[in-house]
Parts: structure tokens; sequence; C-alpha cells
């Protein structure tokens, strides 16, 4: 299936690691910096992302799952926005081995609803999804300027973010359509009141694509810790690992 995991840092606490839509495990870079030292973390590039571009493996969350703890040992799953619906996913259904949780600027439920107003705006995703088939890469453009609104420097994260995105190659237009589908359908609230595994949320105080109000709820129904972090946008650990990896502790403790 060709799925692409790097194994970094020498600490004795196992960790997955998991990013976002459209992007690859390279961008986790500066996480993996400041957790080298406790942690030992498997790095997945998801299906059609980076180096698992031509991976026959669906995107879809329980199959990923399925996939990557064939491949690594019980440890905390740590995942970036689509990635953070991914690690959910792995806490809710193999809590045996994702033994803990921390979901920085994910949701369970991505899109806004009556009984929901912590989502995003529902014509965000389709709009995505309409152009991502007329102007593939005028698209990806300008969800890395999404991701870096509200940061403390958004043309800074910008050119950050478009030097980063292609460094592995182009993701798989196929499997990104798979994924905005993925953001539109699957709602994991009602999952995580019975969640049986220890879980930190992370978001940035300025994130314009998962509210904050999302990520508090989310913490208080899974009995979670809840850190916002105050200057940082869709990405904190650009600029803010250190904080990121401060709001982790409670895991890592948990784990040792």
């Amino acid at each position: 299936m060709n799925l692409h995991i790097e194994t970094h840092g020498h600490g004795e606490i196992p960790v997955v690691i998991l990013h976002g839509w459209a992007m690859h495990g390279g961008m986790m870079e500066p996480l993996c910096e400041v957790l080298a030292d406790r942690c030992t973390m498997h790095v997945v590039d998801l299906p059609g992302h980076g180096y698992s571009r031509d991976s026959s493996l669906p995107l879809e969350p329980s199959a990923c799952v399925q996939a990557i703890a064939e491949r690594t040992p019980p440890g905390i799953w740590i995942g970036w926005s689509l990635g953070g619906l991914i690690a959910m996913t792995a806490a809710i259904e193999h809590p045996q081995h994702a033994r803990a949780l921390g979901v920085i600027d994910g949701t369970p439920k991505f899109s806004r609803g009556e009984d929901w107003p912590h989502g995003s705006d529902p014509k965000l995703v389709r709009q995505l999804a309409t152009d991502l088939e007329t102007d593939y890469h005028g698209t990806l453009e300008r969800f890395i300027a999404l991701e870096a609104m509200g940061s403390r420097d958004p043309m800074a994260e910008v050119r950050h973010l478009r030097a980063l995105i292609f460094q592995r190659g182009e993701p798989n237009l196929r499997v990104l359509q798979e994924g905005i589908r993925i953001l539109e359908a699957t709602d994991r609230r009602a999952d995580l009141a019975g969640l049986a595994v220890p879980s930190a949320w992370i978001v940035g105080h300025r994130d314009r694509i998962v509210p904050p109000p999302a990520m508090a709820w989310s913490a208080a129904q899974a009995h979670g810790t809840y850190t916002e972090i105050a200057h940082a946008g869709h990405a904190p650990f650009f600029g803010y690992a250190g904080d990121v990896a401060n709001a982790l502790t409670p895991l890592l403790d948990s784990f040792s």
C-alpha cells in the first residue's frame, strides 16, 4: 500500500504524528524537533500526500488508522487538522493502540449546521471541492492563505507554507477530493463523551478554519485539557512549537 512513515526522535514515549489535508509529514518538523528528547515519533504521510502519493490505501479515517496501527507501536496519537480527525478515530476505535490523543486545530465535525454553531461555513467546503476540479494549484494557494490568516505574520507564514507544501511532490487530486468529502460528512461528536483515553486539545486563538469554540467544546466532552495559543493561527507549531509541546505535556507525563 506504499504508506510512508518516518521515525524521528530518540525518546522513550512512542508517538504517531499525522498532518493535515493537502500537506505531508514534513510539515510537522518543528513539533518533532521539540519532542525529540522525550519521544520516538512515527511521522506519517497520509495516503495521496507526500511520499505516500501513490498509496492504494483510501484516505478514509478507519482504513488509515488500521494501516498505521499495523506499522507502529501503541502510543500517543497526535493529529493536526484532518490528521486530528484521523487521530480521534484511532482513539475512539482502537484505544488499546492510541492510548492518548492530542488534537491540534482539529474538530469532530468540520461543517457548521443547525445543531453545530462551531463549524466552518459549508459553502467553504463545497467551494474547495468545485475549485479543485477547475484550478488545482490555485485552490491549494487559497487554502494556504486561509491557513495563514490570523497568524501573527500571515505573509511570512504563507511563504513558509508555500515553500513546504510541494517539498515532497504534489498531493494526489483524487485523494484531495476524498478528503473534502470526509470533512463534509464526518461527525464524531457523539463519540467524544465516551473517549477512554486522556486527551489534549490545542488551537490557535486566531484560527480561521477551525473555530476555537469547537476545540473547547470537544475538550469538555472528552474530559481533556484545552489550550488556546494566543497569537497563533491554524498551524500553531510554526512559531509556537514550544507552546504546543507544553500543552501536550500532560499526555507525555501520563505515558511515562
